[in-house]
């Protein structure tokens, strides 16, 4: 399993002992390169130097393509396995959160607990509207 060793941004253990980098991009480029990125935004990011993954999220909003997103969050847990992974929005709290929420699902969390998980080892502030809560509850309910 790939570690992040520091860095800024914070970090989130899975159950599976897992780690997911969760960032806000307004505070420039990252000082440790991921492997692969995953961002939540309104229009497409600038490009890396790395592997990344837009989903196009406005914010305060729900993603636009539930399936390209939940294909996003299924992909950044498989690559967590062996990779370092970042998963990032404007302010790195609200979409977020949320794609933070989804991945805990993937990896064992009961979907009514995961935001609760989420705002325990990430952030507090973690999942910023009542949308993005019920979204994450929906998400843990589909086939």
């Amino acid at each position: 399993m790939s570690a992040w060793a520091g860095g800024e941004g914070d970090l989130l253990r899975l159950p599976s002992g897992r780690v997911i980098r969760g960032r806000g991009l307004r505070h420039g480029p990252p000082a440790a390169a991921p492997d692969f990125g995953l961002y939540l935004l309104g229009r497409r990011p600038p490009a890396v130097a790395w592997d990344a993954t837009w989903v196009r999220w406005p914010d305060f909003r729900l993603p636009s393509d539930r399936a390209a997103a939940a294909a996003a969050f299924a992909e950044a847990l498989r690559r967590a396995e062996r990779e370092r992974v970042e998963v990032a929005c404007r302010g790195g709290r609200g979409r977020t959160g949320t794609a933070l929420a989804c991945i805990a699902i993937l990896d064992g969390v009961a979907a009514d607990e995961a935001v609760a998980y989420v705002r325990r080892h990430y952030h507090p502030h973690a999942v910023e509207t009542p949308w993005q809560q019920r979204y994450v509850r929906a998400f843990g309910s589909r086939p």
